[in-house]
């Protein structure tokens, strides 16, 4: 069984707490939360639970603005051909979705491109280019690509093609050739967020656009559910102005979805009213926009998101549905082989797993190595082919940033870009057994040859007969959680449980727990922890990190916990020890 590491974070000071707890009447537990978060006062605890789209920052403020903005407004008032074009992912997609929407409230010389994930790859392609000169397309904005595309932006400009790029990956040493360019995190860019998706980047120049074209209202604000989605599933933080964006995109999507996203809601089996939230939005509706582009077009997905008539998004929504289906059939056997290959391979030393094998799914690849980290708690990279190279997805550790190690491996690498914990990767076949080696002798000196465990964050302790009605309603104001508010974590200790705990689908842990004598339990579920029903039924008290959701079940409402994980009563944590370890 895969031990974890709890650490306990850094509490705050009784003062602050005490204060929080009496200017907002909240539980302790929760103020020491807020507090470890930044919001330490009345003022900063009005503006997280209540986000303003007034605290949205002023789109020109980002470098680039002005000039993309006058040079669309131009083509728009020349009734110049513009294409659209983005990654083949969920931001990619929902990005053009949304942008080629609202130009065409506009005008209708408006084109729309996802290249081939297997033919074109990732970024801005040739063939991309190619297609918009056939269209006689004067501008292409590319959303969620193009800030390391040096030689395709030149390509562009021989042609005569105008290049605005809206990304939001971290720029190379050069910069592209380009009309404009929006990226927030490029040298000399003031803007003050600098995590927005790449939609969210499509999302300000909207805004950008309605306060310069005439007879406008605010048509941005329309687009804000597919921002939203873009959030969830391209785990950007949710802080700042992106928890403004998936705050009111959760709220439109409840109660004013666009068609395709409606659609998408339906075949997934989302109560649109009830059961929103960014974690339904990242296993609902994220996979099956995905799906699209890995088993067969990212355009499929587009298709959906533009769709303005009902049966028409249902009939596709429903085909993308089914290639989801298919990829996860895919994606458990090749999951299960990509396992035994580094059991049989890797020895237990290793720093890293580099599996490669010729028949896999490219579109698989990046959820088979999350499902290897799950398993080896190491760095992962999937490897299949393609033609005659091997290409593939590579995912890290939360403690490791894999971008620049795979930098120091670059020179083996015809082609690669991503972030700290995903990257994608293209290699001769012959470099792999010395990428492999090279990679793991990267990790090991990195983590000093630290065998890295899996870990979670305890944000606060708390007993079992604080966690009322009136706490969960304060929890649930918390949300949207994500990356940089995560769902809080709690520690109880000295639990027990009522009844034998069951094993449902031979997967998941169903208890009822207590704390004291007499006291409040609770129904606990937790998923894929059939595990720990063994460390529940020894004898004695017990310590359990969890989180607190609302079931609701045939009309019935209750509070419940999810099981993160339990293990022997301890007396040595106190509460307020620093990053405390257990």
């Amino acid at each position: 069984m895969k031990e974890f590491l709890w650490k306990i974070k850094e509490q705050p000071s009784k003062k602050q707490v005490d204060s929080l707890v009496k200017s907002l009447g909240v539980h302790p537990a929760l103020a020491s939360v807020l507090v470890q978060r930044k919001i330490d006062d009345f003022e900063k605890a009005k503006a997280f639970f209540r986000p303003s789209l007034d605290d949205l920052h002023d789109p020109f403020e980002m470098k680039g603005m002005l000039e993309a903005v006058m040079r669309i407004t131009s083509a728009i008032e020349q009734k110049e051909e513009i294409m659209v074009y983005g990654d083949y992912d969920v931001d990619g997609t929902t990005a053009v979705s949304a942008l080629s929407l609202y130009l065409k409230r506009f005008f209708d010389h408006v084109h729309y491109y996802i290249p081939d994930r297997y033919k074109e790859g990732y970024g801005i392609s040739k063939d991309g280019i190619d297609t918009a000169l056939e269209l006689d397309c004067k501008v292409i904005i590319a959303l969620d690509c193009g800030i390391k595309a040096i030689e395709i932006a030149d390509y562009a400009a021989s042609k005569g093609i105008d290049l605005i790029i809206c990304d939001h990956h971290i720029p190379g040493e050069n910069l592209p050739k380009a009309h404009a360019i929006l990226n927030p995190k490029q040298d000399e860019c003031k803007y003050p967020f600098k995590e927005l998706s790449g939609c969210g980047i499509g999302f300000k120049l909207m805004q950008a656009l309605d306060s310069q074209i005439k007879n406008q209202k605010n048509h941005a604000l329309d687009f804000l559910d597919l921002v939203m989605v873009s959030i969830a599933a391209d785990i950007v933080p949710i802080i700042g102005e992106n928890r403004i964006l998936a705050f009111y995109g959760l709220k439109k999507i409840k109660e004013d979805p666009s068609t395709g996203l409606k659609a998408l809601m339906e075949v997934s089996g989302l109560d649109q009213k009830k059961t929103l939230t960014i974690s339904s939005i990242v296993f609902g509706i994220a996979p099956r926009i995905n799906a699209a582009g890995r088993m067969k077009h990212g355009f499929g997905a587009v298709q959906v998101l533009v769709a303005r008539d009902m049966n028409e998004a249902l009939e596709r929504s429903q085909y993308i549905h089914d290639q989801n289906t298919l990829r996860r059939h895919i994606d458990e056997e090749t999951t299960l082989q990509a396992l035994r290959e580094i059991q049989d391979t890797h020895p237990d030393e290793s720093f890293c797993s580099v599996v490669y094998h010729e028949d896999w799914h490219q579109g698989v690849l990046g959820i088979v190595a999350s499902r290897c980290i799950e398993k080896f708690y190491r760095p992962t990279i999937i490897l299949t082919k393609k033609g005659d190279q091997a290409v593939g997805s590579a995912r890290s550790i939360q403690e490791f940033d894999l971008y620049s190690a795979l930098e120091k491996c670059s020179d083996l690498f015809l082609k690669w870009g991503g972030h700290e914990f995903a990257a994608g990767i293209s290699m001769p076949i012959n470099k792999i057994p010395e990428f492999r080696s090279r990679l793991d002798g990267i990790i090991k000196e990195r983590l000093q040859g630290r065998t890295p465990t899996p870990s979670i964050e305890v944000d606060a302790l708390i007993e079992f007969k604080g966690i009322d009605r009136k706490f969960y309603s304060v929890l649930s104001q918390m949300e949207p959680f994500g990356p940089g508010n995560m769902k809080p974590v709690f520690l109880s200790k000295g639990v027990k449980h009522l009844y034998s705990p069951r094993i449902l689908k031979e997967l998941h842990l169903k208890a009822r727990i207590y704390q004291e004598e007499k006291g409040i339990a609770f129904d606990c579920i937790g998923f894929k922890k059939f595990e720990l029903r063994e460390i529940l039924e020894r004898e004695g008290k017990k310590d359990m990190v969890f989180t607190v959701f609302e079931n609701n079940y045939m009309g019935d409402s209750k509070l419940e916990l999810e099981i993160k994980d339990i293990k022997p009563f301890s007396n040595g944590i106190k509460g307020r020890k620093p990053d405390q370890e257990i």
